[in-house]
């Protein structure tokens, strides 16, 4: 690490102003960072608020997505077996997935980082770190076939429209993230939708009569009962497998236990707000047993067990990866309970009602991160008023006394 730092004390005069490579210090600082904690602390984005730097924050959220990263991968390989009815081993899974998985973070990185590269040139600003975080969750929520050119116009969207024309990291008022799966949603539906969009298939290998590549929310909709839902193989799912992930679904979404593994590490090293995300369960649930109650005998997501709405879907990788997001969340205490209180109400609420968007996760996170500064600020307001009445009922007794 010494050597790193002489090279850096080295090679830093000729990129600071009046040095020959001037005009690059913002490349060059990028790099400077990401090797070696700077002496400097964060000085723009509302949203960090301890002595520990940006780029350590973001890296500990990578580490955190590692388990549904890896677990994915296998996912993919698996089912792609499956689907052709050939027997495999972990490994084969795992390699066949991570073959499948590797280009879409690639061309997520390139497309993101390299469109951040240039405006920070453009700008004379330092690289901000943001895009490590939402480079690697886009590849995780979206379908594994999807081509690869309408990924990259994605990622291109999200990170300027939804990020540098708001100025950069910790200045966007939505998830990028979440803005690119929006875009392939309603840009290409077809490759976003239906079962053959889930489990990548390969010309001249046939798919067994006994499999199915839907996913459970596409089961529902299409009219399978909830006690009838099926999996891998058309073995009916049970709470275990769905735990597991051991079913149809984006690349990271559908493993709940190794999306806990991810906030366990999140919530332990105080990166996510427990908060947002005991109360998007809360919500969600709530809202489920609602749903329970009101359920007709045509609407199977309707009557869907409350608690296996938390568990299916990018339901509980929304909560956890998403929805925390402490840009686009709410930042007051109590903001944050009823931020993802209602993130869990309206993710429901559009899962049973809109059968056209059975996937309400992305639309609801998405819905309150344009009204998180509006619940902040009646938080602010509504304490401000309790302190001014608080204020005039001690005057009031001072002047009576």
């Amino acid at each position: 690490m010494k050597a790193i730092e002489n090279w850096i004390q080295k090679t830093k005069p000729n990129f600071e102003k009046g040095g020959k490579y001037e005009k690059w210090l913002p490349i060059y600082e990028s790099f400077e960072t990401f090797l070696h904690v700077p002496g400097t602390v964060t000085t723009t984005g509302s949203h960090v608020r301890d002595a520990i730097d940006l780029k350590r924050a973001l890296i500990i959220v990578i580490f955190a997505l590692v388990p549904t990263l890896l677990y994915g991968m296998y996912n993919v390989g698996s089912l792609f077996y499956t689907s052709i009815g050939e027997d495999y081993t972990m490994m084969e899974a795992f390699g066949y997935g991570f073959i499948k998985v590797l280009p879409l973070i690639v061309v997520s990185y390139i497309v993101g980082l390299g469109i951040e590269f240039v405006f920070c040139y453009i700008r004379g600003h330092e690289i901000s770190e943001g895009y490590l975080v939402s480079g690697l969750i886009i590849p995780l929520i979206v379908p594994v076939d999807i081509p690869l050119w309408e990924l990259a116009l994605a990622v291109a969207f999200a990170v300027i429209i939804g990020k540098e024309a708001f100025g950069g990291t910790g200045m966007n008022i939505v998830n990028p993230a979440l803005l690119a799966r929006a875009f392939l949603f309603f840009a290409y539906p077809g490759n976003m939708s239906g079962s053959s969009a889930w489990v990548h298939s390969v010309e001249g290998k046939a798919t067994v009569d006994a499999f199915s590549g839907e996913t459970i929310l596409g089961q529902l909709n299409a009219g399978v009962a909830p006690d009838a839902i099926h999996g891998v193989a058309n073995n009916q799912l049970s709470v275990c497998d769905l735990m597991i992930g051991n079913y149809a679904g984006c690349v990271g979404e559908t493993s709940v236990i190794a999306i806990l593994i991810g906030a366990a590490l999140l919530l332990f090293t105080g990166i996510a707000s427990y908060r947002i995300i005991l109360s998007v369960f809360a919500g969600g649930f709530v809202m489920g047993l609602l749903m329970n109650c009101l359920a007709p005998e045509t609407n199977y997501v309707m009557q869907l067990p409350a608690f296996q709405h938390l568990l299916i879907g990018g339901f509980a990788f929304g909560a956890v990866f998403m929805a925390t997001d402490p840009v686009t969340a709410a930042q007051t205490n109590t903001g944050k309970w009823i931020y993802g209180f209602l993130v869990g109400v309206f993710a429901i609420m559009i899962r049973c009602f809109n059968p056209a968007y059975p996937e309400g996760m992305m639309l609801s996170i998405l819905l309150m991160n344009v009204f998180a500064p509006l619940i902040d600020h009646m938080v602010v307001k509504a304490n401000i008023n309790r302190r001014l009445k608080r204020a005039k009922a001690a005057q009031e007794t001072v002047t009576n006394a």
